[in-house]
């Protein structure tokens, strides 16, 4: 018997095609998933409005002794007595200058370690308020060796001078000769006391004396003035002792100036120099071996005073020789040849001027007062690791060292004592900003303190000039 259930018409069976489904009849069935929180957002109140949670704020401690800040506009300069380190003049783009007395008590632990430390503290008030610019004031100086004036130099062009020795600091007397003033050095060797160089926006280099007990009526004496720089003249530097002044310029140009006739009554005459005979040493970007491209920003003198480094754009610096003036207290035979007692560092703080490279050498005699023309213009090294323009140079009284700072934010540091070879570059030592000033602390035994001493700050060194200790020497940077 056939089992009716087993009978099916062939049409019953679906075919291949038939079983698979129409892919227009295709259809993604996604299921319903509400959002969920991020993992941030697992401690926020649900019911906190948008916006209302805020970063965490982290409170500051001020750990200084003091501060000032009685400007109202950017401090562009800063000057210390030289025998008061602790009394500080200050001037900006207010127009005003301000002395005051960083000589405050000092806690025995900061601030921030007091049981109730105190959110704020008062400004140290000024001891004297100066006015009479009417354009920012660009430079300050004290004059050496007692800082018996404060200089001022403004944008407006104002040279004035006041008298230190009252606590009102009164003017003494006032000047106008230039459109800008760039800079002021105040010579730093005590047999030419409160005389003092000025560099202006127009190119001039002046240089003045102070003596009010000769002449009441007109205290401020013209000693030199030079034109020689076509551009601005961006910066300035004295030998330790006092008797040649080296200057640089946006145009490109060194020349080095004889200003007391010193160099050029013992004979000496530089045959590099391209100053027609006004400049002792001139170089200029004529010169290709020393042409610096869009110009020269900054110069220092080795503590020996026989060469010069010169920083300008793109991080080039040139170090130029200069010649030797002997006082009537060394020979150059005992000032060439370094004694036993002389220090490792003390010879080498010369650099590459004492190993002969070039240049005339040309000896008047081995007599006490004689010089040399020795090496004077002859382009000792050329150095270029930062990227950007040298805005602050400075050489070690006690290392053989030379410090440049750039508008790239590094700091370099070059041995002297062996072909200015790298010793350390530090990128970036100041995130990002650029150095504008680098300054080795203390001097060297005997020896006048640095022009550039007056940039420094008190909290800096308590060091007198001329202590020789180089157990406190120290190293600023700033940006």
């Amino acid at each position: 018997m056939v089992d009716p259930s087993s009978n099916h018409d062939a049409d019953d069976v679906p075919s291949d095609d038939e079983a698979l489904l129409d892919p227009s009849e295709a259809a993604e069935i996604v299921p319903d998933d509400p959002d969920h929180p991020m993992d941030s957002d697992d401690n926020e109140d649900p019911e906190e409005p948008d916006g209302a949670h805020e970063q965490e704020e982290i409170q500051l401690q001020n750990d200084s002794l003091a501060h000032f800040d009685h400007h109202t506009d950017s401090i562009f300069c800063i000057a210390n007595h030289p025998l008061t380190p602790t009394t500080i003049a200050t001037g900006g783009g207010d127009d005003t200058t301000y002395i005051f007395s960083a000589d405050v008590p000092s806690p025995v632990l900061p601030q921030s370690y007091e049981s109730a430390p105190s959110t704020s503290r008062p400004s140290i008030p000024p001891l004297a308020k100066l006015t009479g610019h009417t354009d920012s004031i660009n430079a300050l100086a004290y004059t050496l060796p007692r800082g018996a004036y404060l200089l001022t130099g403004g944008l407006d062009g104002q040279l004035r001078v006041h008298s230190a020795a009252d606590p009102s600091y009164p003017l003494l007397t006032s000047a106008a000769e230039v459109p800008e003033i760039n800079f002021l050095l105040p010579n730093p060797h005590s047999s030419r006391p409160d005389t003092f160089a000025l560099g202006a926006s127009d190119g001039s280099v002046w240089v003045y004396a102070l003596d009010p007990a000769s002449d009441p009526a007109n205290p401020l004496q013209v000693l030199q003035a030079y034109y020689l720089h076509t551009e601005s003249c961006t910066a300035g530097a004295w030998t330790p002792d006092g008797k040649l002044l080296a200057t640089v310029s946006e145009d490109g140009s060194l020349y080095v100036w004889d200003p007391f006739g010193e160099a050029a009554a013992a004979g000496v005459i530089s045959p590099s120099s391209s100053g027609g005979g006004q400049a002792l040493v001139g170089l200029t970007s004529a010169d290709q071996r020393f042409a610096v491209e869009d110009g020269l920003f900054s110069v220092a003198i080795a503590p020996s005073g026989t060469s010069v480094a010169v920083g300008g754009a793109h991080g080039v610096i040139r170090i130029v020789g200069l010649p030797r003036l002997f006082s009537s207290a060394t020979s150059p035979s005992s000032s060439s040849c370094s004694s036993p007692s002389t220090t490792k560092s003390q010879r080498g703080s010369s650099g590459a001027a004492s190993k002969p490279k070039g240049g005339r050498q040309t000896t008047h005699g081995n007599t006490p007062g004689s010089a040399s023309a020795g090496q004077a213009g002859a382009i000792l090294a050329s150095l270029q690791t930062q990227s950007e323009s040298i805005e602050t140079l400075s050489f070690s009284p006690h290392h053989s060292l030379l410090a440049a700072g750039s508008v790239d934010g590094s700091i370099c540091l070059f041995d002297t004592a062996h072909r200015f070879v790298l010793r350390r570059h530090v990128k970036e030592a100041h995130e990002g900003f650029a150095v504008v000033k680098v300054l080795f602390g203390g001097s060297s035994a005997g020896a006048a303190p640095s022009s550039s001493s007056s940039t420094a700050t008190p909290a800096a060194s308590s060091q007198q000039p001329g202590s020789g200790d180089a157990d406190a020497a120290w190293f600023l940077t700033s940006c």
